[in-house]
């Protein structure tokens, strides 16, 4: 009989999960935030919402989810030996991370030439503050999804694919709360 406990069924390493954590408390603490001032001012910020994309942000919600499908496919891949679809999967996550980018870029940019920056309104203070910082976590996902394509061992999948679900999980908060929540 072996002795285990909960953290031994955990997929990749403890390090990782720490991180995600502590970047999900980090994340949750600002949608408290963002929804307390909200309450200061409720046609101000529902106002500055309309201003959003919210069809480029639908497709990005389309485009992370996608990704983080391909993201576990690589670890089953990888697990049943095939080092190349794993690598494929991988990378194609990498690919539908980079166009998330690509698509936020549009939408900031869009802003910027509306003049509308994060001193505008209050709202877009936590607008950009939070989609900001969940761009650099897409971002840094990406060259993690990347660098495993590479060093495809089945430990580096499993904590690159959870970060990259926590990247997921974070954008299926944001986008209702930042978004569509009036």
């Amino acid at each position: 009989m072996t002795d285990q406990n909960a953290l031994d069924e955990l997929p990749g390493d403890l390090l990782m999960w720490v991180l995600i954590i502590s970047e999900l408390l980090v994340f949750g603490a600002g949608l408290i935030v963002f929804l307390s001032v909200r309450i200061t001012d409720p046609a101000g910020f529902a106002e500055a919402q309309n201003s959003l994309d919210r069809t480029g942000a639908a497709i990005n919600t389309i485009v992370l989810i996608t990704s983080g499908f391909l993201a576990a496919l690589a670890i089953n891949l990888r697990r049943s030996g095939k080092r190349g679809g794993a690598r494929v999967s991988l990378v194609g996550a990498a690919v539908l991370g980079g166009a998330f980018l690509w698509i936020k870029g549009l939408e900031f940019a869009s802003k910027a030439a509306s003049d509308i920056v994060w001193d505008t309104h209050p709202f877009f203070n936590f607008y950009f503050l939070l989609t900001g910082f969940h761009a650099a976590h897409v971002a840094a996902g990406v060259i993690l999804l990347l660098l495993v394509a590479w060093r495809d061992h089945v430990d580096n999948i499993e904590d690159a694919t959870a970060f990259w679900h926590m990247v997921d999980l974070i954008w299926v908060l944001l986008f209702p709360v930042v978004y569509l929540l009036q």
